[in-house]
């Protein structure tokens, strides 16, 4: 007579509860941070912008070089964009998480006032 195949569950560890965790730490944070990259990438690409129409001889050094230039420099802004989730996912492990909530918004605002000023610099020298 044939026995029945037990299914046999995996033992629950700590690294499996610690995948769990850090799953749903870094679904909330792509959550929050990733919709408002839109809105960082556009006071940058404001900054830029001005800093072009108001600066009338910069639209003649205008070339494929500074074009790429400005490639690499949006691409090297998104990449420190991303500093913020390893804030993030700390704060979250710490426990603190509700109360970060509403200091995410502050991090936001000198987050991306801190580029703006970077590209403000960058651009004036250009």
């Amino acid at each position: 007579m044939e026995q029945p195949i037990e299914r046999v569950q995996p033992p629950t560890t700590e690294l499996g509860g610690f995948i769990q965790r850090l799953s749903a730490y870094v679904a909330n944070a792509l959550r929050y941070w990733e919709p408002r990259r839109i809105a960082y990438n556009l006071v940058l690409g404001s900054v830029v912008v001005v800093h072009m129409l108001l600066a009338s001889p910069a639209l003649d050094k205008l070339s494929f070089d500074s074009a790429l230039g400005m490639f690499i420099l949006a691409v090297l802004a998104n990449v420190a964009y991303c500093a913020v989730y390893v804030v993030d996912l700390f704060v979250q492990f710490s426990g603190l998480d509700k109360p970060w909530r509403r200091g995410r918004l502050v991090v936001l605002i000198v987050g991306t006032a801190f580029a703006a000023t970077i590209t403000h610099f960058i651009v004036q020298n250009w």
